[in-house]
């Protein structure tokens, strides 16, 4: 029988409003382009600007929201994953170990998804924090050695072919791994009878003596 029950902030707004933000600005960003290039541009920003404000608050924020405390070694993610499935609930005041192991995934999946894009955008318009400069363009237009203009043509399509792929793998890993997370969230739940997604609307978690 467990004793203590006690009401605990967990999550700060920071990682609540964060995490729906990044939410809803993925999939506008996944699900624009083209004809809605100006949207899917800003929805990007929003997401690496999250990425970068998620990383420094995972060194330097709250006690659940450091790195430090869900990053766990493979032993102990499998450890939880065998109990998971054996329906033997552990119970975690901060992300368990697997759901660690998904946060880390999806920040490195996030992250080189929008590194991809910026350069993608600065490739094919030159714009963006990785376009180059004037002095830059003037300077690849005019070398030393000038390259005919086919094979100019040629390198920049190869470019942007490069890019665009490079950056859709990883749009669509994310993609993935946010469907495993969310089936994640709803096996976590049913199993070790926690409200997960009412935790990170309110910031606040019920917990007893049973918790790590």
């Amino acid at each position: 029988m467990t004793s203590n029950k006690k009401t605990l902030t967990v999550w700060d707004p920071l990682i609540r409003i964060g995490h729906w933000t990044l939410v809803i600005a993925f999939f506008t960003a996944y699900f624009t382009e083209d004809d809605f290039m100006a949207l899917h541009v800003w929805a990007g920003y929003v997401v690496a600007a999250y990425v970068l404000a998620r990383i420094l608050w995972g060194l330097v924020g709250g006690k659940y929201a450091r790195f430090s405390n869900f990053i766990y070694s493979p032993v102990k993610i499998v450890a939880y994953l065998k109990n998971l499935i054996a329906f033997k609930p552990q119970h975690y005041i901060g992300h368990n170990p697997a759901g660690g192991a998904m946060v880390v995934a999806l920040l490195l999946s996030l992250a080189v998804t929008a590194l991809t894009g910026l350069k993608l955008y600065a490739v094919e318009n030159n714009k963006g924090p990785l376009a180059i400069s004037a002095t830059q363009a003037r300077t690849e237009i005019q070398p030393s050695n000038p390259a005919p203009i086919d094979e100019k043509e040629d390198n920049k399509e190869e470019g942007e072919e490069y890019w665009e792929e490079l950056h859709e793998v990883f749009a669509n890993l994310t993609l993935l791994l946010v469907f495993l997370h969310i089936s994640g969230v709803v096996v976590s739940s049913y199993i070790d009878k926690e409200k997960l997604v009412k935790t990170m609307l309110t910031g606040k978690k019920d917990i007893d003596d049973t918790y790590l």
